[in-house]
């Protein structure tokens, strides 16, 4: 018996807390949490992919970067919340004179203070997950 068939007959069981987690996300895909939680997780997942700059892009082409970012002082931390702004700031002029070097290391840094404080964001989100419906 191949390594493969011994993890095809094993069957992982996923604990209320990770199905829950599962739930919110597929919520989140249709639409379907509530704020300030969605524009957590769209903030979440966009500068995961991409950092602060894909973040605000990507929103400022497909909805309200206002709202969004308004939402998000609901719930950020006030470090977090410091660090959105300050990372808002950077695109703002990268809009305006791109390939500043100062402006690209700013966001650098607030993509690096947000991968360092993850945990924080993860945390409020399991709050939320954990109220969840099975």
């Amino acid at each position: 018996m191949g390594l493969f068939d011994i993890f095809k007959k094993k069957k992982v069981e996923l604990t209320e807390e990770q199905l829950r987690w599962n739930k919110m996300w597929d919520l989140w895909v249709e639409g379907k949490v509530d704020s300030p939680f969605s524009e957590l997780m769209e903030y979440q997942s966009q500068v995961n992919n991409g950092g602060h700059d894909q973040y605000f892009t990507n929103v400022e082409n497909t909805g309200d970067l206002q709202k969004e970012m308004s939402a998000l002082e609901q719930i950020l931390s006030e470090k977090l919340n410091s660090n959105l702004k300050r990372a808002y700031k950077a695109y703002l002029v990268l809009e305006e004179k791109e390939g500043d070097e100062k402006a690209e290391e700013t966001l650098e840094q607030c993509d690096d203070v947000f991968y360092e404080n993850e945990e924080e964001i993860n945390q409020a989100l399991k709050e939320y997950a954990s109220k969840l419906e099975q």
